[in-house]
């Protein structure tokens, strides 16, 4: 694959010009819930730029039935059952047969739906209709645990890319790091296209922020999924540590997961300093942050970690708020010698604690770091993401058999 090829297009596609070319159409399987889902955003941003961009764009999801409006984008739902192998597959069994009556060009899936769509595909080709092109998009790998669900579905991510790797027309992926760990081989790799962020949304609060006088404490913040493997509670420990030495520093910890209860515990020993926050709605992202001085990033040196893209990053960045992050791939791609970055050099105590007493150190240059991390948000919008994912799939379609 070329990378040179495509730049016009991408160009074009980010900066919402016209769209000439003809019209294609594109159905795409969620299995989640886009009302309630963390990363609804990858699934609806990029869809409403799809359509933008010329694409006829089916978006089926979980949730109540019916077609329905999320943040602004129309969406089909079907309702999931909560009984996880027969309710994935019923759910699979109506969208696919959703989706063909709309007789589309591409339909694009996840691990999850990989083997439904796959065995859907030779149905429709057994009964002679047109086949459609199967693209997999893989934006996660799983966590490394010891439990046996996550055994069970290690093997299971693991077959299915031995799948798509030999069945489907195409691969995305959300970093070429991702696309190299999971080896997608060259010849199927169509594209990569990394997650991002609508800066308007953000615009309001990186105005009004209150910085920090010379006395004042200094506001850190993580907002995410609340996960013992994202090193949230030697942070959580870092800042207490931080401000026994000295440091006026105050983290908050908003979300929802399993490791909440702990962390809960620990922030009631901590006269204040650490804060575990309720999780907040998409709406109200950017006001959680608008209180804040500095955005957080402890993921260690893991490699589901160092082969994603965080939403959560971007979102820091729109917001106007540096950004306190270990030193692994996923942050350094992006971020790379930034000045609105101040880097831990690993995800321990000892290291975020030091990473915290830089900023306070720091903490009159804010402002302007601020500045700098709004600034660097600009690359990272939607709508250059789609335009990747809209440059990728149409590499597809002019030499695709059908």
């Amino acid at each position: 694959m070329r990378p040179d090829v495509g730049v016009a297009e991408r160009t074009a596609v980010a900066s919402g010009e016209p769209d000439r070319r003809p019209q294609r159409s594109l159905a795409w399987l969620c299995v989640e819930d886009l009302s309630t889902c963390l990363d609804a955003a990858t699934y609806l941003e990029t869809t409403a730029r799809l359509r933008a961009a010329g694409w006829r764009v089916l978006l089926v999801c979980a949730g109540e039935p019916g077609v329905r409006a999320l943040r602004g984008v129309e969406v089909r739902c079907l309702s999931r059952s909560s009984t996880y192998v027969l309710g994935h597959m019923r759910w699979h069994v109506r969208a696919l047969r959703s989706i063909a009556r709309e007789r589309p060009e591409i339909v694009l899936v996840h691990q999850d739906s990989l083997p439904y769509a796959l065995l859907w595909r030779f149905a429709q080709r057994l009964r002679g209709r047109r086949r459609p092109l199967l693209v997999m998009d893989t934006r996660t790998v799983p966590m490394t645990r010891v439990t046996w669900k996550a055994k069970v579905r290690a093997w299971f991510f693991a077959v299915t890319q031995w799948c798509a790797n030999r069945f489907a027309d195409g691969q995305t992926a959300i970093t070429p790091r991702m696309a190299a760990a999971i080896g997608i081989p060259a010849r199927q790799l169509l594209g990569v296209w990394p997650s991002g962020v609508d800066r308007q949304r953000f615009e309001g609060v990186a105005r009004r922020r209150g910085w920090p006088g010379r006395d004042d404490p200094v506001d850190f913040v993580y907002i995410g999924a609340l996960w013992r493997e994202r090193h949230l509670l030697e942070l959580a420990e870092a800042v207490v540590a931080a401000a026994r030495r000295g440091a006026r520093a105050r983290l908050t910890l908003i979300g929802e997961g399993p490791q909440r209860a702990e962390l809960e515990a620990f922030a009631t020993t901590t006269d204040g300093v650490v804060r575990v926050g309720s999780p907040v709605s998409y709406a109200a992202i950017p006001d959680a942050l608008g209180d804040a001085h500095v955005g957080v990033l402890p993921f260690p040196d893991e490699a589901i970690f160092r082969v994603s893209s965080p939403i959560k990053l971007f979102e820091y960045l729109a917001a106007g708020l540096p950004v306190l992050a270990t030193r692994i791939p996923c942050h350094t791609d992006v971020l790379g010698e930034s000045d609105a970055v101040f880097w831990a050099e690993d995800a321990t105590p000892a290291g975020l604690r030091a990473a915290v007493e830089r900023v306070w150190g720091e903490r009159a240059r804010l402002p302007a770091l601020g500045a700098l991390a709004r600034e660097a948000a600009g690359a990272f919008d939607w709508s250059a993401s789609a335009a990747a994912l809209d440059v990728a799939l149409r590499r597809l379609l002019p030499s695709a058999k059908r």
